[in-house]
């Protein structure tokens, strides 16, 4: 079971419904063992996405592979993001050929600070690749603007 709490003068308090059920049904004296640590900021990590949309919208590939026009793929592209903002880790196909796959952007697999280093890369690789009109106050602006929206 996972819970939140915040810390509220010189104690954890329930942050959330199933915190706070637990807690209740807590026998007096009972001793729980928890494993304490603190989340990535998930605004930060909302922010991150509305980034990626809103690049991935403005992505206009026009490319055929024989004779087909090829359709872009969000997975896809965020995981080339990724890996040009350097997070990603080199794997080996079954061709002997070596290839990248992104890494986990989950809350249990980066912290804060290394999450702030890859929205930072992020943005240069968007700038470059795929927003070379706009600037890193532009995007800061667009994002904020969806999330004050949404």
């Amino acid at each position: 079971m996972e819970i939140y709490l915040k810390k509220v003068n010189q104690s954890l308090i329930p942050e959330n419904h199933e915190a706070g059920e637990f807690i209740l049904h807590l026998k007096q004296g009972a001793v729980v063992k928890a494993k304490i640590t603190q989340p990535r900021n998930y605004g930060h990590h909302k922010k991150y996405f509305v980034l990626l949309n809103y690049a991935y919208d403005c992505f206009e590939p026009d490319i055929e592979y024989k004779g087909e026009k090829i359709e872009k793929n969000f997975d896809r592209f965020r995981d080339d993001i990724q890996i040009l903002a350097g997070y990603g880790i080199p794997t080996v196909n079954i061709k002997g050929e070596v290839r990248y796959i992104s890494k986990s952007v989950s809350f249990g697999s980066m912290s804060q600070d290394e999450f702030e280093k890859l929205y930072s890369n992020v943005i240069n690789v968007i700038l470059k690749h795929v927003l070379a009109n706009h600037t890193r106050e532009d995007l800061d602006q667009i994002v904020s603007e969806v999330l004050n929206f949404a």
